[in-house]
């Protein structure tokens, strides 16, 4: 007999039970697995660097109670056998508290490579001065808004480092100006629209986080979480190109190490991650994870909603100054 045709929506329901999404635990991951994607840099950085540049990129740690330190750890202990000419690490470094900067100071000096840092959304909220000051007491050199020229193996390669644009901090002008167009050039941006401004500055690879990937990309829910319904033209991967010339240039989306509400990840691409990049390789001379993606339609946030997040970082602001007054010690002159 003729096999039955299958119901609609079966694929799905097979790859969700294949998922272990339907089981409960499966939502909550709290394993060390993480994936090491590797790519290559853009073609121009073939001509710019004599010797390959290694650059590890790890982004929304989010240090807290979500994510266990045995993972952050495995994190930091994988970039390391790498063996990176440079860390790299794009923002969300805690989730909504100043409560564990300690553990992330420490995680940090575990580096072995130099570290440069950009601030994301959840830094701010929780108080981007004190996690400023905490990444720099660990050894990282945090670019907010600036640009600078590192020697790597005797080369330079050039960085720009965005403040958040997610609560308003991003500045490109500031950032990009008097930057050479001589150097192999990498940006640094938690939100990865604005690659779209730095291209236009000379500005060929960013590397960029907040998305997660969207946690879940069966079935590509993920783009339609984060593109279709957010917004977002750039959910995860390497989209743009690697080959033009400019202004054109290529952004890369990362996975994410933590999570800042549950640990949920369900689908191969969602998984934990370190990527790789090996700047002066030609694209398509090793096996890359994949190729250089197209960009989602996107739709850029409204006036509204920018000064919606600008006014909820102040806001958080106040009351944490609230709270601190009411927890120092009164004196005589108070009543006086």
């Amino acid at each position: 007999m003729p096999a039955s045709p299958k119901p609609a929506g079966a694929g799905l329901a097979a790859a969700l039970a294949r998922s272990r999404m339907l089981n409960p635990l499966a939502w909550f991951d709290t394993s060390a697995q993480i994936e090491v994607r590797r790519f290559a840099g853009p073609a121009s950085f073939v001509e710019q660097l004599a010797t390959p540049l290694r650059v590890a990129h790890v982004t929304d740690i989010h240090v807290g109670r979500i994510t266990p330190m045995k993972i952050q750890r495995a994190a930091v202990d994988l970039v390391n056998a790498e063996r990176p000419d440079l860390v790299c690490i794009t923002g969300d470094f805690v989730c909504h508290s100043q409560a564990f900067l300690d553990q992330l100071e420490e995680l940090i000096r575990r580096y072995e490579a130099p570290v440069m840092a950009v601030l994301g959304d959840h830094d701010h909220w929780s108080g981007g001065p004190e996690v400023r000051r905490a990444l720099r007491r660990a050894g990282a050199e945090v670019l907010d808004n600036v640009h600078t020229t590192i020697s790597l193996r005797g080369q330079a390669l050039q960085v720009v480092g965005l403040d958040d644009a997610y609560t308003g901090n991003a500045d490109v002008e500031r950032a990009t100006r008097g930057l050479r167009h001589d150097l192999p050039t990498l940006g640094l941006s938690h939100i990865a629209e604005e690659a779209d401004h730095l291209w236009t500055a000379g500005v060929q690879l960013v590397l960029s986080g907040h998305t997660h990937a969207g946690q879940v990309t069966l079935a590509r829910l993920n783009e339609l979480a984060l593109g279709r319904l957010i917004g977002h033209k750039y959910v995860h991967g390497l989209y743009g190109s690697r080959v033009d010339v400019r202004p054109r240039g290529a952004v890369y989306v990362g996975a994410g190490i933590g999570a800042a509400v549950i640990p949920l990840r369900v689908g191969e691409r969602a998984r934990r991650e370190v990527t790789i990049f090996e700047l002066g390789a030609a694209p398509g001379s090793f096996e890359e994870h994949h190729v250089d993606q197209p960009a989602l339609p996107g739709r850029p946030p409204t006036e509204k909603q920018r000064n919606k997040r600008i006014q909820q970082v102040e806001a958080k602001r106040e009351r944490r100054e609230r709270k601190a007054a009411r927890a120092r010690p009164r004196s005589d002159d108070d009543d006086r």
